[in-house]
């Protein structure tokens, strides 16, 4: 037995080690978009590459995430008041179970553009954790598709719906909520649900807008990004945007590390990326731009720490890919850019049309951009813009992409697809 196991080894290291097999949370296994898969799709349509085309009742934009043969997503009524999750089979494309979570008698407004289930899961063995923000928040056993906790009494007015995914860390679940009444970081103990620490954002919010106007409610408190782990010379960092400022915070205890403020953004929704010694992250909307930050401050560093700031043509929805020493962005209105992450410098601008809001994605040196009216351009990453395809499907995405294995798992407004040669 030993001769065959060590004959063997080989084999199964191979397959325990398959790049990129796995997409659990919002924007991939590090958070930052990218993929180790190869052999990805360049080209495909309605009749072309298409494995499987499975639909998906009501209204939701949260992303995909994929863990061994499972895909979960949520999705809800387009009145918000029955709150879904579902599991579908990798393979074949099947829902294997549609689960109501929550049903909600007097929900809150979203605004038309959103949906009631916008928050990405996130997924570990055995257990996957779903957000609909304050409506509700749960932790499912992925085995028996048992609820194993809880949580709807998270106050917080979304004001235009809610946005911001869950994260884990340790033995936590991190979460932002930043809306119109209240806007504060929390992290829930993911075995049990229980609240760890709750920390209120320590920003004025009762100041007032550029206009003059009060900000006491509204655009100006809100905001939709998903936070990020980081490491600083030893010491791990929560990075979170919030409405006017991002922050970060030690994830264990709560405590306000630093922050930097932008008085003049608001519902900023990105995950930042990180490289180079600085985080990278779009402000949000009115005023927003792109900032780079150095890592390692305290207190309040907003002269002290920016490294760069950028203002042209940058995304307010979609999150930044930073890919050795670029940075890639495709703002909303079809803008995609690349600049040098050490400096800001820009080294290329080109306008490819179309309305963005899903993230992009990266792998083996092309990049993935989906569109809000079902075109998705491909393009080579590098200091020269190249476009290596273009791409249509009947309907287009709000929600980001998921990579796994050699294929790309691609939500439109009805429907999931695998997309695969």
């Amino acid at each position: 037995m030993n001769a065959i196991a060590t004959a063997l080894m080989p084999f199964i290291l191979m397959l325990i080690t398959v790049a990129g097999d796995d997409w659990p949370q919002f924007r991939g296994p590090q958070g930052n978009g990218h993929s180790d898969a190869r052999g990805l799709p360049l080209t495909w349509s309605e009749n072309e590459n298409i494995i499987w085309k499975t639909a998906i009742h009501g209204r939701g934009w949260s992303s995909p995430v994929v863990y061994g043969n499972q895909i979960w997503l949520t999705t809800a009524t387009p009145d918000g008041r029955k709150l879904h999750a579902l599991c579908i089979d990798r393979q074949s494309g099947k829902i294997i179970k549609d689960m109501l979570l929550f049903e909600v008698a007097e929900p809150q407004y979203a605004h038309p553009f959103n949906s009631y289930a916008s928050p990405t899961p996130v997924i570990e063995e055995g257990r996957v954790y779903i957000t609909f923000g304050s409506p509700g928040t749960a932790c499912i056993d992925t085995r028996s598709f048992k609820v194993l906790w809880q949580r709807r009494d998270i106050e917080c007015n979304h004001f235009r719906g809610a946005g911001s995914s869950p994260i884990i860390f340790e033995n936590l679940l991190l979460m932002n909520f930043d809306g119109s009444d209240y806007q504060f970081v929390t992290a829930l103990d993911k075995k049990t649900g229980r609240t760890v620490w709750q920390t209120k954002r320590s920003i004025d919010f009762q100041d007032l807008q550029p206009n003059g106007k009060p900000a006491a409610d509204g655009d100006y408190r809100k905001g939709f990004a998903t936070p990020h782990i980081t490491r600083v010379n030893g010491r791990v960092e929560m990075i979170s945007l919030g409405s006017k400022a991002a922050y970060a915070y030690d994830p264990r205890t709560g405590k306000e590390l630093w922050r930097v403020e932008e008085r003049d953004q608001h519902s900023a929704s990105t995950r930042p990326v990180i490289g180079h010694g600085m985080i990278f992250y779009p402000t949000g909307f009115a005023a927003g731009q792109l900032f780079a930050v150095k890592m390692g401050g305290s207190g309040l560093i907003t002269d002290s720490h920016v490294a760069w700031k950028f203002k042209r043509s940058v995304p307010n929805k979609p999150s930044l890919l930073l890919i050795d020493d670029l940075i890639y962005m495709i703002n909303d209105t079809g803008i995609a850019s690349c600049l040098e992450a050490k400096t800001g410098q820009l080294v290329w601008q080109q306008r490819i049309g179309g309305e963005y809001s899903a993230s992009p994605v990266y792998a083996d040196g092309k990049i993935w951009l989906v569109s809000e009216d079902g075109k998705s351009i491909v393009i080579r990453t590098g200091r020269t813009f190249e476009k290596l395809a273009e791409n249509t499907l009947n309907e287009g995405a709000l929600a980001s992409p998921a990579i796994a294995g050699k294929a790309l798992y691609l939500r439109t407004r009805t429907h999931l697809y695998r997309i695969e040669d």
